[in-house]
């Protein structure tokens, strides 16, 4: 990774958030779960991105004042950010990680995300790169979205859901419902 010139600028992507760059010098990080991050570049036009999204799509019809936190939304957000920054569809190419059961009783959530990624993705016929995802344990991500280079660190269960969320809505953890906030 000795070819970023400059200093190297760090840039968490949280929850529900979705980052596109041209610069070489940027690195994108996230902490996954059950969530799931696609990593996105077009090597052609030196751009890319991640998103990281909590579930795939509304299960209804409703429109949902919260749409940032669904992979439907962020997909498009960061296609339609890469496009914005001279990428061209056919040159997309994505990894995409996260996908796991880390804490039991929330369903198949993290399954569900994996599928709709990589469905989406194939609908768009974008090159899939690779990635990791699924298992029962959670990640830490780097992107250097301009280099197309990831690194992938597993993570402890603590460092995926910290103790006071269990202790902030436990009640629709154990019913199998999940409280975003």
């Amino acid at each position: 990774m000795s070819h970023v010139h400059g200093a190297e600028e760090r840039i968490h992507v949280l929850q529900g958030a979705s980052y596109v760059t041209d610069s070489q010098n940027v690195m994108l990080s996230t902490i996954l779960g059950s969530c799931v991050a696609v990593c996105m570049r077009d090597p052609v036009a030196g751009v890319g991105g991640m998103n990281h999204f909590l579930l795939p799509e509304p299960k209804s019809l409703e429109v949902k004042t919260d749409s940032q936190i669904y992979g439907v939304h962020l997909m498009e957000l960061l296609i339609n950010g890469l496009l914005n920054l001279g990428a061209r569809r056919h040159n997309l190419e994505a990894k995409v990680f996260g996908g796991a059961t880390v804490v039991r009783g929330l369903g198949d959530i993290g399954t569900r995300n994996i599928k709709f990624a990589l469905d989406f993705l194939k609908t768009e016929k974008v090159k899939i790169g690779g990635g990791n995802y699924g298992g029962d344990y959670g990640r830490k991500i780097r992107f250097w979205p301009v280099h197309g280079w990831v690194r992938q660190k597993i993570v402890s269960r603590k460092e995926v859901i910290p103790s006071n969320v269990m202790t902030i809505c436990p009640e629709k953890i154990s019913s199998g419902d999940v409280e975003l906030f």
